[in-house]
């Protein structure tokens, strides 16, 4: 009998690169999505490479007698949680409509999930959590899942961090188990061309803005902020390629069944299990906003105008981690070349 795996926020990015991964390896995934920042053209494409379309929903998380609809109707094994706003600068401008779309709607679901005995989830989390003071201190390479989380710098990323220890204390003390993933920049397209980072209003990441003044529909990109003390003054990311992303999801679903002891819960007759476990998914190298310009240069075989102007509210100079962890306990790491990764992004972007 297929798992049927209920998945929120499927209409972005990596999560449409998701349910297609998942339904070719045999699961059953229903979907929900508010579609905000996102349209059903998605679901389209999804169905030009499944040839069927996967259940959807339009439903909002904080809506949650439509959402208990969705539990009702079907009998869930587990929960892919990738729903929520996910700006830095809308974020810092409106920090009240990301506490109450991304916590207040994530707990409508886990209660949900509570009342329904659906206690498996996946969380999309973000390298962000981190304590944003171990990414300036002195020789700073990357971060390590035992660093400290707190002290973020924007309320997308408190978001982030607050749903980890919700989510860690369900674990804990009501049963959850907990796969939370702490990744960062997904770059390129799904092998089929039909899905990619296509956002409905104005892009969030850099790559699709780079591509857009590579292909003329913009004059130039805005690189923001000249002044951080890294190679070149810009801020610098790891990028990873949405496919390698999405094979780790699959080997995070194996993990997510092998359960641990409660440490928290000792004695004779406890039979509790406890999982908790976080990963960072990344390559392992940080590039900076002027060398992924550089590096898209040599595939497009053109000139990026940019222009440096003032630096956003709420962003660090550098964000990256240490892939370590997941390839020794998973097998996992990141297979396809940022070259590669730029290509292929290239030929999608003027299919």
């Amino acid at each position: 009998m297929k798992k049927t795996i209920l998945i929120t926020g499927w209409t972005g990015y990596i999560w449409s690169h998701w349910v297609v991964a998942f339904e070719k390896a045999g699961y059953k995934t229903v979907i929900v999505d508010n579609l905000v920042n996102s349209n059903l053209e998605t679901l389209e494409n999804i169905e030009k490479i499944l040839w069927y379309k996967p259940d959807f929903f339009e439903v909002d998380l904080r809506n949650k007698e439509k959402l208990r609809e969705v539990f009702e109707k079907y009998d869930f094994d587990w929960v892919v949680h990738f729903a929520g706003l996910k700006a830095v600068g809308e974020s810092c401008e409106k920090p009240l409509d990301y506490f109450d779309n991304n916590i207040v709607g994530s707990i409508k679901l886990f209660e949900l999930m509570q009342e329904f005995g659906v206690k498996n989830i996946i969380f999309s989390s973000s390298a962000t959590v981190y304590d944003s003071s171990i990414y300036e201190r002195k020789n700073f390479s990357w971060a390590v899942e035992t660093d400290i989380t707190w002290n973020t710098t924007n309320p997308y990323w408190t978001t982030k961090f607050i749903l980890e220890r919700i989510l860690k204390d369900l674990a804990n003390f009501s049963g959850f188990r907990v796969m939370n993933l702490r990744y960062f920049n997904p770059i390129w397209a799904h092998p089929s061309w039909f899905i990619w980072e296509d956002p409905e209003w104005i892009p969030n990441n850099l790559m699709p803005f780079i591509f857009k003044v590579a292909n003329g529909e913009l004059d130039e990109l805005k690189v923001f902020g000249g002044d951080y003390d890294t190679v070149d003054w810009t801020w610098m990311r790891d990028y990873i390629d949405v496919v390698d992303l999405i094979d780790w999801h699959l080997k995070a679903y194996e993990k997510i069944n092998k359960p641990h002891p409660n440490p928290l819960l000792k004695g004779e007759g406890i039979k509790e299990v406890w999982f908790f476990k976080t990963y960072n998914l990344w390559v392992g190298r940080a590039r900076s906003v002027l060398e992924m310009i550089k590096a898209t240069e040599k595939v497009v075989w053109k000139k990026i105008p940019y222009k440096i102007v003032d630096r956003r509210p709420g962003d660090l100079a550098s964000v990256y981690c240490n892939p370590k962890k997941a390839k020794k306990e998973l097998a996992w790491e990141a297979k396809i070349s940022l070259e590669e990764s730029l290509k292929n992004s290239w030929k999608f972007y003027n299919k």
